[in-house]
């Protein structure tokens, strides 16, 4: 589905990419692991267009690293930004519904309700406006926000971070849920051992570059990802 080859980042003269050599397959859940700084998120923002970038990244064989971001979205590449970054002084039904502005009004509302489905929470807080959601719940309506999108490639950053480790697991168990229903997610999270765990492969991101790939069971396994970010 997604084939990246060669592809470079710079933050003025300051390289962020290094040449990165990337697969996501249809359904399969690809995890990015590294430490802070590595590079993981301007990889994401490459990919969904809001971060310049050359090289080569072909979605289901089109070349589309010159196409502006809102074409990506509706090719079906739509991502979850680090940190939640949802509308505060809207409801919010409103923060979902501007995830489906490229939907028409049928689509939108079958999308809302599984949506709902899938976080009752959003369903009895829609009318409350988004800013007075929990960090978890602001999570989920991130996550919610991207899927009225109905994306084919789910790009997520950082899902869990800030969370209590209960709203950590119920967000992992959104994440399975989305990969059994045959999602591609591009999963980069600062709790690798989490990560890799569901992942069918990972890799690890270090100054720019790929210096690791695999399965998530060999990565898990790795000895060297073991002592630099499993912490054992």
């Amino acid at each position: 589905m997604l084939a990246v080859r060669g592809l470079e980042a710079r933050y003025g003269r300051i390289p962020a990419l290094k040449g990165i050599d990337l697969d996501v397959r249809a359904g399969e859940l690809v995890a990015l692991v590294g430490a802070n700084g590595a590079g993981k998120t301007t990889l994401l923002r490459a990919l969904s267009g809001v971060q310049k970038s050359s090289g080569e990244i072909l979605f289901e064989g089109e070349d589309i690293r010159a196409a502006p971001p809102e074409h990506r979205v509706g090719l079906g590449i739509v991502q979850v930004p680090e940190g939640r970054q949802v509308f505060g002084p809207l409801t919010v039904e409103d923060n979902l519904h501007l995830g489906a502005y490229r939907r028409g009004r049928a689509r939108r509302a079958e999308t809302l309700a599984r949506v709902y489905a899938m976080f009752p929470v959003l369903a009895e807080r829609r009318r409350h406006a988004a800013g007075t959601l929990s960090g978890g719940q602001q999570q989920m309506l991130a996550i919610g926000r991207a899927l009225m999108a109905e994306p084919r490639l789910l790009l997520l950053d950082e899902p869990s971070m800030g969370l209590a480790p209960r709203l950590v697991a119920e967000i992992f168990a959104c994440v399975r849920a989305l990969r059994a229903a045959d999602t591609a997610l591009l999963l980069v999270e600062q709790n690798a051992r989490a990560a890799l765990a569901i992942a069918d492969r990972g890799y690890v991101l270090e100054t720019g570059r790929v210096v690791l790939a695999g399965s998530g069971t060999q990565l898990l396994a790795d000895q060297g990802v073991r002592a630099a970010y499993l912490g054992l």
